[in-house]
């Protein structure tokens, strides 16, 4: 049996035998992990040396285009992921969280990439703040590449998403990262990262494996590096704690396993809909993956006088869950990861077991079916009870992480919420409830202690995604036991691998720095209309100071009857000389309107189509006979790299608009977003 290896230095390393992995259904041997010592000072070096410039030498759009050209190609392979991943225990519906929920987290972040990520390595994180009397001086905050690198240490039950959803926005980040997956389960990112290699999509550099242990990996790292771990709370308390990480204030992220709980709100009965929504959520989370994930339902809270038939509903369901060897059609839950992983769970169950009812277990007759079952990694559902939860701390400190939860009784909302906070911070908690008096209570109190809340009513169920399932442009992680730390949440994961700054100096210099106008920096004015340049000739700063337009009453009463809006403040002079204004004003929307047919250039040109509006603000009313005049300035340019249906390049132009009085005062300041054409 050939030894999987290590992806180091652009190479695959590894060739003396080391620890056998076997499969989880039946036991047999499906991998060996290599013995060979990886030098990672190498491994470090060609980081910094190779990948890191690698990855700096495109922008956050093409890394974007990078990340979506893989998702692709990972999906035209997924079949060839799928059966290894039967080895794990997986079941296809298992899988298909791990492998396409993986491709779907990468196509994610190239979408977000693309739509939300400037041209460039550089984020200006506005806004600009004026730091002296007359804007010469202002300041403001920028994001920049770490220029180091991020280690991924990944848990067992999900060997392809676990790499997956950290390396997506550390790759659009520019960081290249050394991704060091659970050794169970191993066997399957080796593929994985064998398939993107071949791919030949990433830069060299961007992305290195390890197989087996770290070694002195962690001690060669410096603050330009990044640490994100996904596994047990201790773990993750050891990792941050180690000396190298504390000495030089290197970024640790942490997303540990949790005690998630699901609240049955008191509102709901056995007649309820929402009743059997809860039933089927917790038993969900008990046999996807067998309960080995870290959002699963480990604590399901429930009205006292409902438990008994929660706790009977839940019985029945489980028994018709089919255990056994995936392959089989009719198995919908498969093995724990492996025979170690299968001990640790029957040794905390029964930790459990002793101040907790069994509601059902193994002794009810459990059989795993298929050929050479015996010898696989299989738990049986196991429902335990707590009727005093109060006073039972063993149901709020110990994690069986496998098909196991606890009932837990309480008596009003106040306990229900006191028993969720038992748990010491979680990744996720769900409340279930038809009121939303009750979630309005509810929601803000069990934040506190959690990354994320599902409310669940018969509305959401038809498109919720479930308890268990994190999402990309959503936070992951939990305070607490759970880590403390934030995956996902869209762009803020991105930011994570990124350098904030703050910025001081002249507007001119800011917009230099920025690569973006600033108010009060100097603009370029030329004979040729800013519209009339393609994408690639307009440069930033590039402006237009347009003529003047005099607001008469016959412009109200006109825009009044084409928007329909007769609002008072636009049409009763004696009700608006009672308010603040003291007379009637312009309609907001008509001074947009005015300000556009200022400064727009109406011939065919490069300026394709305006798609919207960011950061709009009406400053000062603009009443009857007051004169108005708009400033057009070139803000932004983000080329998103794509072409219209004849072929022709487009980019995407921010413009800075400033609509100002006769006295030179603002009255209207926005942002125009607009679709320009390139020259080929």
């Amino acid at each position: 049996m050939t030894p999987l290896q290590s992806h180091i230095a652009g190479r695959w390393f590894g060739a003396q035998p080391g620890a056998l992995l076997h499969s989880a259904i039946n036991g047999q041997p499906v991998a060996r992990t290599h013995a060979d010592a990886i030098d990672f000072g190498e491994a470090v070096d060609f980081a910094r040396r190779v990948g890191g410039p690698g990855l700096l030498a495109l922008d956050f759009q093409q890394r974007a285009q990078r990340l979506k050209a893989l998702a692709k190609h990972l999906l035209e392979h997924k079949e060839a992921l799928y059966a290894i991943s039967a080895h794990t225990g997986a079941t296809r519906v298992d899988s298909a969280i791990d492998i396409e929920g993986g491709t779907g987290t990468l196509f994610a972040y190239a979408s977000m990439g693309g739509n939300e990520l400037p041209s460039g390595n550089l984020i200006h994180e506005g806004p600009v703040a004026q730091l002296g009397k007359t804007n010469r001086f202002a300041g403001s905050h920028i994001l920049v590449p770490r220029q180091g690198l991020a280690v991924h240490i990944n848990a067992f039950n999900f060997p392809i998403w676990g790499l997956l959803e950290k390396f997506a926005p550390c790759f659009l980040a520019g960081m290249p990262c050394i991704g060091k997956p659970a050794t169970a389960t191993s066997y399957l990112t080796e593929a994985l990262v064998r398939v993107i290699d071949a791919s030949g999509i990433l830069p060299a550099g961007a992305l290195q494996l390890v197989i087996g242990g770290t070694g002195d990996l962690l001690d060669r790292l410096d603050g330009r590096d990044v640490v994100t771990f996904t596994g047990s709370a201790d773990t993750a308390a050891k990792l941050r704690t180690h000396p190298n990480l504390v000495r030089q204030s290197i970024a640790f992220n942490a997303e540990a396993d949790s005690l998630n709980c699901a609240i049955l709100a008191p509102d709901v009965t056995p007649d309820d809909e929402e009743f059997e929504l809860f039933v089927k959520e917790v038993a969900r989370e008990m046999t996807v993956k067998a309960g080995q994930k870290c959002t699963a339902i480990r604590r399901a809270i429930v009205p006292r006088q409902h438990v008994d038939a929660v706790a009977q509903a839940l019985r029945a369901r489980l028994a018709k869950t089919v255990v056994g060897d995936p392959a089989l059609a009719a198995v919908r839950m498969g093995a724990l990861a492996s025979h170690a992983q299968q001990a640790d769970v029957a040794e905390r169950v029964a930790l459990l077991q002793q101040g907790a009812e069994t509601v059902c277990s193994a002794a009810d007759g459990f059989a795993p079916q298929g050929e050479g079952v015996a010898a696989g990694a299989f738990f049986a559902p196991t429902l335990l009870l707590s009727r005093q939860p109060l006073q039972h701390d063993a149901v709020h400190d110990i994690e069986a992480f496998g098909p196991v939860s606890t009932l837990m009784a309480y008596d009003d909302l106040d306990e229900a919420l006191a028993l969720a906070a038992r748990g010491r911070g979680s990744l996720v908690g769900t409340l279930v409830t038809r009121d939303p008096v009750v979630a309005a209570h509810v929601i803000p109190v069990a934040a506190a202690h959690h990354g994320r809340m599902l409310i669940l009513d018969r509305e959401a169920a038809a498109e919720s995604t479930g308890h268990g399932s994190p999402l990309p442009m959503l936070k992951h992680g939990g305070p607490g036991r759970a880590g403390g730390g934030e995956e996902l949440g869209g762009i803020r994961a991105v930011k994570h691998y990124l350098q904030r700054a703050a910025i001081q100096g002249s507007p001119t210099m800011l917009a230099a720095v920025t690569g973006e106008h600033v108010r009060g920096a100097k603009v370029i004015e030329t004979d040729v209309h800013p519209f009339r340049r393609h994408f690639e000739d307009l440069r930033i700063g590039e402006s237009l100071l347009t003529h003047r337009r005099t607001v008469t009453e016959a412009d109200i009463v006109n825009f009044g009857g084409v928007s329909g809006d007769y609002f008072y403040m636009h049409f009763d002079a004696i009700a608006a000389q009672d308010t603040q204004f003291g007379q009637r004003i312009a309609h907001g929307y008509f001074v947009l309107s005015a300000a556009a047919g200022l400064f727009v250039s109406p011939a065919p040109g490069p300026v394709l189509a305006n798609y919207g509006l960011d950061t709009l603000r009406f400053v000062k009313p603009v009443p009857i006979g007051d004169t108005i005049q708009a400033r057009l300035t070139a803000k932004r340019k983000i080329d998103r790299n794509r072409s219209d249906a004849k072929g022709v390049g487009q980019g995407v132009v921010a413009w800075d608009v400033e609509v100002s009085n006769q006295h030179g005062e603002l009255v209207a300041s926005y942002d125009i977003l607009t679709l320009v054409a390139k020259r080929a």
